[in-house]
Protein backbone atom coordinates (compact mmCIF):
# COMPACT_ATOMS: atom_id res chain seq x y z
CA UNK A 1 0.00 0.00 0.00
CA UNK A 2 2.83 2.51 0.66
CA UNK A 3 4.42 2.09 -2.81
CA UNK A 4 0.81 2.54 -4.03
CA UNK A 5 0.55 5.52 -2.22
CA UNK A 6 4.33 6.49 -2.97
CA UNK A 7 3.43 5.92 -6.78
CA UNK A 8 0.29 8.04 -7.10
CA UNK A 9 2.00 10.68 -5.12
CA UNK A 10 4.62 10.91 -7.65
CA UNK A 11 2.17 10.80 -10.81
CA UNK A 12 0.40 13.69 -8.72
CA UNK A 13 3.90 15.34 -8.69
CA UNK A 14 4.74 14.67 -12.54
CA UNK A 15 1.33 15.77 -13.00
CA UNK A 16 1.96 19.38 -11.43
CA UNK A 17 5.15 19.79 -12.82
CA UNK A 18 3.90 18.97 -16.61
CA UNK A 19 1.05 21.64 -16.28
CA UNK A 20 3.96 24.16 -15.02
CA UNK A 21 5.97 23.45 -17.86
CA UNK A 22 3.87 23.53 -20.85
CA UNK A 23 0.51 25.79 -21.06
CA UNK A 24 -1.40 23.58 -23.71
CA UNK A 25 -1.43 20.64 -20.93
CA UNK A 26 -2.40 23.20 -18.33
CA UNK A 27 -5.44 23.84 -20.61
CA UNK A 28 -6.07 19.93 -20.70
CA UNK A 29 -5.96 19.92 -17.38
CA UNK A 30 -8.50 22.29 -16.57
CA UNK A 31 -10.51 22.06 -19.26
CA UNK A 32 -13.27 19.92 -17.71
CA UNK A 33 -13.88 22.77 -15.23
CA UNK A 34 -15.15 25.05 -18.16
CA UNK A 35 -16.52 22.67 -20.74
CA UNK A 36 -17.05 19.42 -18.37
CA UNK A 37 -19.17 18.41 -21.53
CA UNK A 38 -17.23 18.76 -24.45
CA UNK A 39 -14.30 16.89 -25.20
CA UNK A 40 -10.75 18.31 -25.21
CA UNK A 41 -9.57 18.11 -28.98
CA UNK A 42 -6.12 18.96 -29.45
CA UNK A 43 -4.66 20.06 -32.74
CA UNK A 44 -1.20 21.56 -34.01
CA UNK A 45 -2.85 25.12 -34.42
CA UNK A 46 -3.89 24.49 -30.89
CA UNK A 47 -0.39 24.04 -29.51
CA UNK A 48 1.07 27.06 -31.76
CA UNK A 49 -1.35 29.47 -29.84
CA UNK A 50 0.33 28.27 -26.25
CA UNK A 51 3.63 28.05 -27.54
CA UNK A 52 3.58 31.44 -28.77
CA UNK A 53 1.80 32.60 -25.62
CA UNK A 54 4.48 30.94 -23.15
CA UNK A 55 6.94 32.67 -25.31
CA UNK A 56 5.11 36.12 -24.30
CA UNK A 57 5.54 34.69 -20.50
CA UNK A 58 9.30 34.12 -20.87
CA UNK A 59 10.02 37.61 -22.39
CA UNK A 60 11.02 36.26 -25.60
CA UNK A 61 7.63 38.24 -27.34
CA UNK A 62 6.12 41.98 -25.97
CA UNK A 63 3.87 42.00 -28.95
CA UNK A 64 1.80 39.16 -30.28
CA UNK A 65 -0.45 38.91 -33.25
CA UNK A 66 -3.13 36.10 -33.64
CA UNK A 67 -5.24 35.27 -36.27
CA UNK A 68 -6.87 32.27 -36.51
CA UNK A 69 -10.58 31.16 -37.64
CA UNK A 70 -13.44 30.94 -35.36
CA UNK A 71 -13.73 27.77 -32.94
CA UNK A 72 -10.01 27.29 -32.56
CA UNK A 73 -9.99 28.15 -28.50
CA UNK A 74 -8.54 31.10 -29.22
CA UNK A 75 -10.59 32.99 -26.27
CA UNK A 76 -10.00 30.41 -23.80
CA UNK A 77 -5.90 29.97 -24.59
CA UNK A 78 -5.12 33.90 -24.21
CA UNK A 79 -8.50 35.21 -22.13
CA UNK A 80 -9.01 32.45 -19.48
CA UNK A 81 -5.99 29.61 -19.10
CA UNK A 82 -3.32 32.05 -19.82
CA UNK A 83 -3.80 33.90 -17.22
CA UNK A 84 -4.41 30.93 -14.39
CA UNK A 85 -1.26 29.28 -15.74
CA UNK A 86 0.52 32.36 -14.94
CA UNK A 87 -0.80 32.56 -11.75
CA UNK A 88 -0.15 29.80 -10.32
CA UNK A 89 1.54 26.92 -12.28
CA UNK A 90 3.82 29.88 -13.46
CA UNK A 91 3.87 31.75 -10.09
CA UNK A 92 3.28 35.45 -11.16
CA UNK A 93 0.51 35.78 -8.86
CA UNK A 94 1.35 39.65 -9.07
CA UNK A 95 0.37 40.00 -12.70
CA UNK A 96 -2.60 42.23 -13.92
CA UNK A 97 -4.52 41.55 -16.91
CA UNK A 98 -6.69 43.94 -18.56
CA UNK A 99 -9.00 42.28 -21.03
CA UNK A 100 -10.89 43.80 -23.74
CA UNK A 101 -13.12 42.99 -26.89
CA UNK A 102 -15.57 44.71 -28.88
CA UNK A 103 -18.89 44.21 -26.33
CA UNK A 104 -17.36 43.71 -22.15
CA UNK A 105 -19.70 40.87 -22.46
CA UNK A 106 -17.24 38.24 -23.73
CA UNK A 107 -14.25 39.37 -21.60
CA UNK A 108 -17.08 39.33 -18.52
CA UNK A 109 -17.81 36.10 -19.90
CA UNK A 110 -14.37 34.74 -19.69
CA UNK A 111 -13.63 36.67 -16.75
CA UNK A 112 -15.78 34.37 -15.13
CA UNK A 113 -14.31 31.59 -16.67
CA UNK A 114 -11.30 32.06 -15.46
CA UNK A 115 -12.35 32.86 -11.95
CA UNK A 116 -14.10 29.43 -11.79
CA UNK A 117 -10.44 27.68 -12.41
CA UNK A 118 -8.57 29.55 -10.21
CA UNK A 119 -11.50 28.60 -7.60
CA UNK A 120 -11.62 24.90 -8.47
CA UNK A 121 -10.66 22.08 -6.47
CA UNK A 122 -8.48 20.79 -9.56
CA UNK A 123 -6.50 24.15 -9.42
CA UNK A 124 -6.17 24.62 -5.85
CA UNK A 125 -4.99 20.87 -5.51
CA UNK A 126 -1.67 21.90 -6.70
CA UNK A 127 -1.57 25.54 -6.52
CA UNK A 128 -3.56 26.69 -4.08
CA UNK A 129 -1.03 27.18 -1.50
CA UNK A 130 0.47 30.51 -4.14
CA UNK A 131 -2.06 33.15 -3.75
CA UNK A 132 -5.91 33.63 -2.38
CA UNK A 133 -8.32 35.28 -4.22
CA UNK A 134 -9.66 38.58 -2.80
CA UNK A 135 -12.88 39.16 -1.20
CA UNK A 136 -12.44 42.82 -1.35
CA UNK A 137 -12.70 42.88 -5.27
CA UNK A 138 -14.55 39.95 -6.27
CA UNK A 139 -16.90 40.23 -9.55
CA UNK A 140 -17.43 39.27 -13.12
CA UNK A 141 -16.10 42.78 -14.84
CA UNK A 142 -12.96 42.74 -11.83
CA UNK A 143 -11.16 40.02 -9.61
CA UNK A 144 -8.28 40.54 -7.76
CA UNK A 145 -5.92 38.12 -5.72
CA UNK A 146 -3.65 38.09 -2.23
CA UNK A 147 -0.49 39.38 -3.86
CA UNK A 148 -1.68 42.65 -5.99
CA UNK A 149 -2.48 40.79 -9.05
CA UNK A 150 -6.07 41.68 -10.80
CA UNK A 151 -8.00 40.52 -14.20
CA UNK A 152 -9.92 43.56 -15.26
CA UNK A 153 -12.80 42.58 -18.08
CA UNK A 154 -14.04 45.66 -20.69
CA UNK A 155 -14.65 46.55 -23.73
CA UNK A 156 -12.93 48.61 -26.77
CA UNK A 157 -14.90 52.07 -25.38
CA UNK A 158 -14.13 51.17 -21.70
CA UNK A 159 -10.35 51.29 -21.70
CA UNK A 160 -9.43 54.96 -20.28
CA UNK A 161 -10.04 55.25 -16.84
CA UNK A 162 -6.13 54.97 -15.97
CA UNK A 163 -5.66 51.37 -15.24
CA UNK A 164 -3.08 50.11 -16.35
CA UNK A 165 -1.69 46.56 -16.88
CA UNK A 166 1.33 43.95 -17.39
CA UNK A 167 -0.82 42.17 -19.80
CA UNK A 168 -3.26 44.21 -22.37
CA UNK A 169 -5.33 40.94 -24.17
CA UNK A 170 -7.20 42.13 -26.99
CA UNK A 171 -9.41 39.89 -28.05
CA UNK A 172 -11.56 40.22 -31.18
CA UNK A 173 -11.45 44.49 -31.29
CA UNK A 174 -13.12 44.42 -34.41
CA UNK A 175 -17.16 43.45 -34.57
CA UNK A 176 -17.94 41.65 -37.92
CA UNK A 177 -21.60 43.32 -37.91
CA UNK A 178 -20.15 46.85 -38.05
CA UNK A 179 -17.06 46.55 -40.25
CA UNK A 180 -18.36 48.33 -43.11
CA UNK A 181 -18.45 51.78 -40.99
CA UNK A 182 -15.21 53.41 -41.76
CA UNK A 183 -16.18 55.76 -38.62
CA UNK A 184 -16.48 52.68 -36.54
CA UNK A 185 -13.31 51.40 -38.17
CA UNK A 186 -11.37 55.10 -37.90
CA UNK A 187 -11.85 55.01 -34.05
CA UNK A 188 -11.07 51.44 -33.00
CA UNK A 189 -7.97 51.53 -34.79
CA UNK A 190 -7.52 55.36 -33.22
CA UNK A 191 -7.79 53.26 -29.64
CA UNK A 192 -5.71 50.43 -30.54
CA UNK A 193 -2.71 52.98 -31.66
CA UNK A 194 -3.35 55.99 -28.90
CA UNK A 195 -4.67 54.43 -26.13
CA UNK A 196 -3.71 51.16 -25.52
CA UNK A 197 0.34 51.71 -25.77
CA UNK A 198 -0.39 53.44 -22.63
CA UNK A 199 -2.07 51.12 -20.33
CA UNK A 200 1.24 48.81 -19.90
CA UNK A 201 2.66 48.65 -16.39
CA UNK A 202 6.24 48.46 -17.70
CA UNK A 203 6.55 49.38 -21.56
CA UNK A 204 9.69 47.64 -21.20
CA UNK A 205 8.54 44.21 -20.04
CA UNK A 206 4.30 43.78 -19.78
CA UNK A 207 3.20 42.64 -23.55
CA UNK A 208 0.26 42.97 -25.49
CA UNK A 209 -1.66 40.39 -27.32
CA UNK A 210 -3.96 40.72 -29.72
CA UNK A 211 -6.09 37.94 -30.83
CA UNK A 212 -9.02 37.66 -33.81
CA UNK A 213 -10.13 36.95 -37.02
CA UNK A 214 -9.71 39.12 -39.75
CA UNK A 215 -13.20 41.12 -40.48
CA UNK A 216 -11.19 44.12 -43.08
CA UNK A 217 -8.32 44.92 -44.35
CA UNK A 218 -8.03 47.81 -41.88
CA UNK A 219 -9.26 45.96 -38.58
CA UNK A 220 -7.12 46.22 -35.92
CA UNK A 221 -4.74 43.05 -37.32
CA UNK A 222 -4.60 45.27 -40.93
CA UNK A 223 -3.13 48.79 -38.89
CA UNK A 224 -0.83 46.87 -37.02
CA UNK A 225 0.33 45.09 -39.73
CA UNK A 226 0.74 48.38 -42.26
CA UNK A 227 1.94 50.38 -39.54
CA UNK A 228 4.63 47.94 -38.87
CA UNK A 229 4.35 47.54 -35.15
CA UNK A 230 6.22 44.85 -33.98
CA UNK A 231 4.07 42.15 -33.39
CA UNK A 232 5.14 38.28 -34.42
CA UNK A 233 2.31 37.74 -36.28
CA UNK A 234 0.91 34.22 -36.17
CA UNK A 235 -1.21 33.57 -38.77
CA UNK A 236 -3.08 30.44 -39.38
CA UNK A 237 -5.63 30.16 -42.13
CA UNK A 238 -8.15 27.23 -42.27
CA UNK A 239 -7.22 25.90 -45.83
CA UNK A 240 -3.88 25.99 -46.25
CA UNK A 241 -2.30 28.87 -48.41
CA UNK A 242 0.71 28.12 -49.82
CA UNK A 243 1.26 31.76 -51.09
CA UNK A 244 1.11 32.88 -47.98
CA UNK A 245 3.14 30.29 -45.78
CA UNK A 246 3.05 31.56 -41.94
CA UNK A 247 6.53 31.29 -40.12
CA UNK A 248 7.38 33.42 -36.70
CA UNK A 249 10.42 34.87 -35.77
CA UNK A 250 9.63 33.00 -32.59
CA UNK A 251 11.38 29.95 -34.98
CA UNK A 252 7.72 28.55 -35.56
CA UNK A 253 6.71 27.33 -39.10
CA UNK A 254 3.00 26.75 -40.22
CA UNK A 255 3.78 22.40 -40.82
CA UNK A 256 1.82 22.02 -43.46
CA UNK A 257 4.52 22.87 -46.25
CA UNK A 258 3.24 20.73 -49.14
CA UNK A 259 1.42 23.06 -51.38
CA UNK A 260 -1.60 20.76 -50.77
CA UNK A 261 -3.93 24.19 -50.80
CA UNK A 262 -6.91 21.67 -49.65
CA UNK A 263 -4.90 20.54 -46.07
CA UNK A 264 -7.28 22.01 -43.27
CA UNK A 265 -5.70 23.33 -40.23
CA UNK A 266 -7.62 21.27 -37.76
CA UNK A 267 -8.97 18.36 -39.79
CA UNK A 268 -10.19 16.31 -36.32
CA UNK A 269 -12.15 19.86 -34.99
CA UNK A 270 -12.88 20.88 -38.16
CA UNK A 271 -13.34 18.07 -40.86
CA UNK A 272 -13.57 18.80 -44.68
CA UNK A 273 -17.69 18.77 -44.81
CA UNK A 274 -18.01 20.86 -42.20
CA UNK A 275 -15.59 23.25 -43.55
CA UNK A 276 -17.37 23.00 -46.66
CA UNK A 277 -20.49 23.97 -44.92
CA UNK A 278 -19.05 26.74 -43.70
CA UNK A 279 -17.64 27.86 -46.42
CA UNK A 280 -21.43 27.50 -48.27
CA UNK A 281 -23.11 29.04 -45.49
CA UNK A 282 -20.99 31.92 -44.55
CA UNK A 283 -20.79 33.23 -47.94
CA UNK A 284 -17.28 34.52 -49.81
CA UNK A 285 -16.31 37.36 -48.15
CA UNK A 286 -16.93 36.27 -44.13
CA UNK A 287 -15.04 32.85 -45.17
CA UNK A 288 -12.12 34.25 -46.85
CA UNK A 289 -11.49 36.91 -43.87
CA UNK A 290 -12.84 34.80 -40.65
CA UNK A 291 -11.32 31.29 -41.64
CA UNK A 292 -8.84 32.06 -44.71
CA UNK A 293 -7.51 35.55 -42.60
CA UNK A 294 -7.30 37.81 -45.66
CA UNK A 295 -9.99 40.01 -45.61
CA UNK A 296 -11.17 39.16 -49.70
CA UNK A 297 -12.64 35.75 -51.11
CA UNK A 298 -9.62 33.87 -52.73
CA UNK A 299 -8.39 34.94 -55.92
CA UNK A 300 -9.77 38.73 -55.15
CA UNK A 301 -13.01 39.90 -54.82
CA UNK A 302 -15.09 42.16 -57.98
CA UNK A 303 -11.68 41.58 -60.02
CA UNK A 304 -9.59 38.62 -59.09
CA UNK A 305 -6.16 38.44 -58.55
CA UNK A 306 -6.36 36.01 -61.59
CA UNK A 307 -7.99 38.25 -64.11
CA UNK A 308 -4.97 39.93 -64.24
CA UNK A 309 -2.35 38.98 -67.06
CA UNK A 310 1.30 38.67 -66.53
CA UNK A 311 3.45 41.03 -69.23
CA UNK A 312 6.71 38.21 -68.91
CA UNK A 313 8.54 40.76 -71.71
CA UNK A 314 11.32 43.18 -70.66
CA UNK A 315 10.05 45.71 -72.89
CA UNK A 316 6.71 47.09 -73.51
CA UNK A 317 4.35 46.30 -76.87
CA UNK A 318 4.07 49.05 -79.84
CA UNK A 319 1.15 51.37 -78.27
CA UNK A 320 -1.60 52.98 -79.58
CA UNK A 321 -3.06 54.85 -77.20
CA UNK A 322 -1.91 55.93 -73.18
CA UNK A 323 -3.84 57.12 -70.95
CA UNK A 324 -3.24 58.41 -67.21
CA UNK A 325 -5.89 58.28 -64.29
CA UNK A 326 -5.40 60.40 -61.13
CA UNK A 327 -7.03 60.70 -58.32
CA UNK A 328 -6.01 63.99 -56.36
CA UNK A 329 -5.53 64.65 -52.43
CA UNK A 330 -3.21 66.88 -52.33
CA UNK A 331 -2.35 66.73 -47.95
CA UNK A 332 0.94 65.42 -46.33
CA UNK A 333 -1.37 64.23 -43.58
CA UNK A 334 -1.39 60.94 -43.44
CA UNK A 335 -4.81 60.43 -42.06
CA UNK A 336 -5.71 61.33 -45.34
CA UNK A 337 -6.17 59.49 -48.55
CA UNK A 338 -3.07 59.60 -50.97
CA UNK A 339 -2.98 60.68 -54.63
CA UNK A 340 -2.65 58.03 -57.21
CA UNK A 341 -1.44 57.85 -61.02
CA UNK A 342 -1.79 54.64 -62.76
CA UNK A 343 -0.94 54.77 -66.81
CA UNK A 344 -2.75 52.37 -69.17
CA UNK A 345 -1.57 51.49 -72.53
CA UNK A 346 -3.49 49.94 -75.57
CA UNK A 347 -1.81 47.58 -78.08
CA UNK A 348 -2.52 45.41 -80.65
CA UNK A 349 -2.80 41.48 -80.62
CA UNK A 350 -4.04 39.85 -84.29
CA UNK A 351 -6.43 36.67 -83.81
CA UNK A 352 -3.61 34.41 -83.55
CA UNK A 353 -2.35 35.97 -80.50
CA UNK A 354 1.22 37.25 -81.83
CA UNK A 355 1.77 40.90 -81.74
CA UNK A 356 1.20 43.13 -84.70
CA UNK A 357 4.44 45.39 -85.12
CA UNK A 358 3.20 48.73 -86.41
CA UNK A 359 3.60 52.75 -85.27
CA UNK A 360 -0.16 52.85 -86.41
CA UNK A 361 -1.73 54.93 -83.25
CA UNK A 362 -5.20 55.02 -81.93
CA UNK A 363 -6.58 58.66 -81.64
CA UNK A 364 -10.04 59.79 -79.79
CA UNK A 365 -12.27 61.01 -82.15
CA UNK A 366 -12.08 64.75 -82.56
CA UNK A 367 -14.12 67.03 -83.84
CA UNK A 368 -14.97 66.71 -87.69
CA UNK A 369 -14.36 62.86 -87.33
CA UNK A 370 -16.93 60.72 -87.77
CA UNK A 371 -15.03 57.23 -86.81
CA UNK A 372 -12.37 55.62 -84.94
CA UNK A 373 -9.58 54.44 -87.56
CA UNK A 374 -8.72 50.83 -86.21
CA UNK A 375 -5.63 48.20 -88.02
CA UNK A 376 -7.35 45.50 -89.95
CA UNK A 377 -8.10 42.13 -87.72
CA UNK A 378 -6.58 43.12 -84.55
CA UNK A 379 -7.78 42.39 -81.11
CA UNK A 380 -7.57 45.51 -78.45
CA UNK A 381 -5.41 44.43 -75.46
CA UNK A 382 -4.66 46.83 -72.75
CA UNK A 383 -1.31 46.62 -70.30
CA UNK A 384 -0.43 49.01 -67.31
CA UNK A 385 2.70 50.84 -67.52
CA UNK A 386 3.22 52.82 -64.41
CA UNK A 387 1.68 53.64 -60.91
CA UNK A 388 2.29 55.44 -58.02
CA UNK A 389 0.76 56.26 -54.65
CA UNK A 390 1.80 59.25 -52.69
CA UNK A 391 1.05 61.97 -49.82
CA UNK A 392 1.96 65.38 -51.71
CA UNK A 393 1.26 68.75 -51.24
CA UNK A 394 -0.34 70.65 -54.27
CA UNK A 395 2.36 72.13 -56.39
CA UNK A 396 4.86 68.88 -55.66
CA UNK A 397 1.38 67.08 -56.86
CA UNK A 398 1.66 68.81 -59.92
CA UNK A 399 5.47 68.58 -60.62
CA UNK A 400 5.14 64.79 -60.50
CA UNK A 401 2.23 64.34 -62.86
CA UNK A 402 3.81 66.39 -65.13
CA UNK A 403 7.43 64.23 -64.47
CA UNK A 404 5.31 61.01 -64.79
CA UNK A 405 2.95 61.82 -68.19
CA UNK A 406 5.60 64.28 -70.36
CA UNK A 407 8.41 63.75 -72.09
CA UNK A 408 11.28 65.60 -71.41
CA UNK A 409 15.47 66.11 -71.64
CA UNK A 410 15.26 66.58 -68.20
CA UNK A 411 16.57 64.21 -65.27
CA UNK A 412 13.58 62.56 -63.42
CA UNK A 413 13.31 59.69 -60.87
CA UNK A 414 11.04 57.78 -61.93
CA UNK A 415 9.81 56.43 -65.72
CA UNK A 416 7.94 58.99 -68.15
CA UNK A 417 5.50 58.20 -70.53
CA UNK A 418 4.00 60.19 -73.72
CA UNK A 419 0.78 59.98 -72.23
CA UNK A 420 -2.28 61.17 -74.97
CA UNK A 421 -5.17 62.00 -72.10
CA UNK A 422 -4.76 62.51 -68.18
CA UNK A 423 -8.27 61.74 -66.72
CA UNK A 424 -8.66 63.84 -63.53
CA UNK A 425 -11.61 62.80 -61.27
CA UNK A 426 -13.72 66.01 -61.04
CA UNK A 427 -13.68 67.13 -56.91
CA UNK A 428 -12.67 70.08 -55.78
CA UNK A 429 -9.08 69.26 -55.91
CA UNK A 430 -9.10 67.64 -59.33
CA UNK A 431 -10.59 70.73 -60.90
CA UNK A 432 -7.86 72.67 -58.97
CA UNK A 433 -5.18 70.17 -60.09
CA UNK A 434 -6.55 70.28 -63.47
CA UNK A 435 -6.24 74.02 -64.34
CA UNK A 436 -2.81 73.97 -63.00
CA UNK A 437 -1.34 71.68 -65.28
CA UNK A 438 -2.72 73.87 -67.90
CA UNK A 439 -1.08 76.38 -66.73
CA UNK A 440 1.90 74.72 -66.21
CA UNK A 441 1.97 73.46 -69.74
CA UNK A 442 1.01 77.10 -71.38
CA UNK A 443 -1.90 75.60 -73.39
CA UNK A 444 0.86 74.08 -75.53
CA UNK A 445 -1.46 70.87 -75.96
CA UNK A 446 1.40 68.80 -75.29
CA UNK A 447 -0.88 67.16 -71.92
CA UNK A 448 -4.34 66.67 -73.10
CA UNK A 449 -6.55 67.18 -69.52
CA UNK A 450 -9.84 65.91 -69.25
CA UNK A 451 -11.89 66.23 -65.78
CA UNK A 452 -14.44 62.98 -65.24
CA UNK A 453 -17.33 64.33 -62.83
CA UNK A 454 -18.93 61.17 -61.16
CA UNK A 455 -22.06 63.62 -59.94
CA UNK A 456 -23.65 63.53 -62.71
CA UNK A 457 -24.12 62.34 -66.71
CA UNK A 458 -23.53 58.40 -67.58
CA UNK A 459 -20.57 58.29 -64.70
CA UNK A 460 -23.13 58.86 -61.90
CA UNK A 461 -22.19 55.05 -60.09
CA UNK A 462 -20.87 54.76 -56.68
CA UNK A 463 -17.20 52.74 -56.60
CA UNK A 464 -18.36 49.49 -56.54
CA UNK A 465 -20.81 50.22 -59.44
CA UNK A 466 -17.91 51.47 -61.52
CA UNK A 467 -15.75 48.49 -60.93
CA UNK A 468 -18.42 46.23 -61.78
CA UNK A 469 -18.65 47.86 -64.86
CA UNK A 470 -15.23 46.85 -66.36
CA UNK A 471 -15.02 43.96 -64.63
CA UNK A 472 -15.57 41.75 -68.07
CA UNK A 473 -12.87 43.18 -69.48
CA UNK A 474 -10.75 41.81 -67.11
CA UNK A 475 -12.58 38.10 -66.87
CA UNK A 476 -11.81 38.19 -70.68
CA UNK A 477 -8.16 38.37 -70.60
CA UNK A 478 -7.42 41.76 -71.33
CA UNK A 479 -5.84 43.29 -68.82
CA UNK A 480 -2.07 42.47 -68.32
CA UNK A 481 0.52 44.00 -65.98
CA UNK A 482 4.40 43.27 -65.26
CA UNK A 483 6.29 42.12 -62.55
CA UNK A 484 6.84 44.95 -60.94
CA UNK A 485 6.75 46.17 -57.27
CA UNK A 486 4.12 49.05 -58.07
CA UNK A 487 2.28 47.10 -59.98
CA UNK A 488 1.86 44.32 -57.27
CA UNK A 489 0.39 47.56 -55.12
CA UNK A 490 -2.04 48.06 -57.61
CA UNK A 491 -3.11 44.74 -58.29
CA UNK A 492 -3.28 44.30 -54.66
CA UNK A 493 -5.31 47.02 -53.48
CA UNK A 494 -7.56 46.41 -56.40
CA UNK A 495 -8.11 42.80 -55.50
CA UNK A 496 -9.30 43.10 -52.16
CA UNK A 497 -11.83 46.33 -52.36
CA UNK A 498 -13.81 47.06 -51.10
CA UNK A 499 -12.87 45.66 -48.19
CA UNK A 500 -9.56 47.47 -48.75
CA UNK A 501 -8.42 50.52 -46.28
CA UNK A 502 -7.60 52.32 -49.01
CA UNK A 503 -9.17 52.55 -52.95
CA UNK A 504 -7.20 55.56 -54.58
CA UNK A 505 -5.55 53.03 -57.01
CA UNK A 506 -8.88 51.59 -57.45
CA UNK A 507 -10.50 55.02 -58.36
CA UNK A 508 -7.75 55.40 -61.19
CA UNK A 509 -7.97 51.86 -62.48
CA UNK A 510 -11.80 52.03 -63.20
CA UNK A 511 -11.62 55.64 -64.06
CA UNK A 512 -8.74 54.73 -66.99
CA UNK A 513 -10.30 51.35 -68.45
CA UNK A 514 -13.99 52.83 -68.16
CA UNK A 515 -12.54 55.68 -70.45
CA UNK A 516 -11.02 53.04 -72.67
CA UNK A 517 -14.19 51.54 -72.63
CA UNK A 518 -16.76 54.34 -73.37
CA UNK A 519 -13.96 55.62 -75.83
CA UNK A 520 -13.69 52.32 -78.19
CA UNK A 521 -10.72 51.35 -77.61
CA UNK A 522 -11.42 48.50 -74.99
CA UNK A 523 -13.20 46.47 -77.12
CA UNK A 524 -14.22 42.80 -75.95
CA UNK A 525 -12.86 39.77 -78.60
CA UNK A 526 -16.71 39.41 -80.10
CA UNK A 527 -16.51 43.36 -80.39
CA UNK A 528 -13.06 43.56 -82.02
CA UNK A 529 -14.09 40.76 -84.52
CA UNK A 530 -17.42 42.76 -85.50
CA UNK A 531 -15.71 45.44 -85.89
CA UNK A 532 -12.83 43.52 -88.33
CA UNK A 533 -15.08 42.12 -90.39
CA UNK A 534 -17.43 45.31 -91.05
CA UNK A 535 -13.40 47.12 -91.97
CA UNK A 536 -12.86 44.56 -94.18
CA UNK A 537 -15.82 44.17 -96.01
CA UNK A 538 -15.67 47.90 -96.65
CA UNK A 539 -12.17 47.98 -97.59
CA UNK A 540 -12.77 48.13 -101.51
CA UNK A 541 -13.94 51.77 -101.17
CA UNK A 542 -10.83 53.49 -101.81
CA UNK A 543 -12.05 56.62 -103.75
CA UNK A 544 -12.17 59.72 -101.21
CA UNK A 545 -15.61 61.11 -100.88
CA UNK A 546 -14.68 64.95 -101.00
CA UNK A 547 -11.89 66.22 -102.97
CA UNK A 548 -9.04 68.54 -101.65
Amino acid sequence: MANIAALSKAARELDRLLCEDNLLTFARYVWPVVEPAIPFIEGWALEAISDHLMAVTDGEIRRLLINVPPGFTKSLMTDVFWPAWEWGPGDRPWLRYMCAAYSNHLTERDNMRCRNIVLSDRYKKYWGSRFGISNEQFTKVKFANDKTGWKLATSVAGIGTGERADRVIIDDPNNPIEMESEAIRRNTNMWFTEIIPDRLNNQKESAIVVIQQRTHEDDVSGTAISREMGYVHLMIPMRYDSARHCRTIYGWSDPREQPDESELAWPDRFPEDICQELERDKGPYAWAGQYQQTPEPRGGSIIKRDYWQMWRDSTYPPLDYVVAALDTAYTEKTENDASALVIFGVFKEDVEGVLEDTSARFWLPREGMSQVIRPQMSRPKLIMLYAWQERLEFFDLCQKVLQTCLISNSPSPHPRFPVDRLLIEGKSSGRSIAQELYRMVGGSGRLAVEVIDYSRGKYTQDKEARLHSIQHIFADNMVYAPDKDWADMVINQVSVFPKGSHDDLVDCVSMAIRYLRDTGFALRREEAELVSEEELRYKGQQTPLYSV
